[in-house]
């Protein structure tokens, strides 16, 4: 087996569940208030296939797992989207405020996904004296990753650029014209992303704010959860 499919496979696995459970959550939290758009279309599922973007799924995370392999033998970021659920807005018993805790939903269970695995690592390092090395190295990984892809995606998603969900919750909270003034960006959003994150970094090699969103914002999360779970903040 090469070295680098065990970190390649968690890494995959990872990203999976964090991206299909943060769609489904919305899912969920639609019909819960009213909206049963996602249910119909068949997007309430915990099956990957149904909420992959080529791009986004696919191309993104593909190319970040294996750049960093190539680079340094790990992987440290895990990021990318999939296609969005459909949500419509006028059928949530509360409009405005069903829309906010929509968009919330994803981060959230984001935020629980990451929180389970840093308390499931317990387990593991109880049980290292029984399990294979390979085997609890492994695992002990992909609780790693699992806490950082969903921290990653959770996080960054609470940026407030439509159609981020913080931008849709900051719709839903301002006053009505920073609201609409927010929400007509929803077109150019991910445009913003991409040019922001991956396009000006190519033509500006200072600029880095990928970099400084996991140094700054995803480390001291990742260590408040490990603190949380009982680990000691230890990474």
């Amino acid at each position: 087996m090469p070295d680098w499919l065990p970190e390649a496979a968690a890494a995959v696995l990872a990203a999976v569940l964090a991206i299909t459970l943060h769609e489904a959550a919305h899912g969920y939290a639609a019909l819960a208030l009213g909206d049963d758009t996602a249910k119909r279309l068949g997007r309430i599922s915990l099956n990957p296939i149904r909420h992959v973007d080529p791009f986004g799924t696919l191309l993104v995370p593909g190319l970040m797992i294996a750049g960093q392999l190539l680079a340094m033998g790990r992987v440290e970021a895990v990021f990318g989207w999939a296609k969005p659920v459909p949500v419509d807005i006028w059928r949530l018993r509360s409009p405005r405020w069903g829309m906010v805790l929509v968009a919330a939903a994803g981060p959230g269970i984001n935020a629980v996904l990451a929180f389970a695995a840093a308390l499931s690592a317990h387990a593991v390092i109880a049980g290292e004296g029984v399990l294979d090395p390979e085997t609890a190295r492994f695992l002990l990984r992909f609780v790693a990753l699992m806490m950082l892809a969903n921290l990653v995606l959770g996080l960054f998603n609470l940026l407030p650029l439509p159609p981020l969900d913080g931008g849709r919750i900051m719709v839903g909270i301002l006053p009505r014209g920073p609201a609409m003034a927010l929400a007509s960006l929803e077109r150019y959003g991910l445009l913003i992303v991409i040019l922001g994150l991956f396009l000006l970094p190519l033509a500006i090699p200072a600029w880095d704010p990928m970099g400084l969103f996991l140094r700054h914002v995803v480390a001291p999360a990742f260590d408040l959860v490990l603190l949380l779970a009982g680990h000691g903040g230890a990474r």
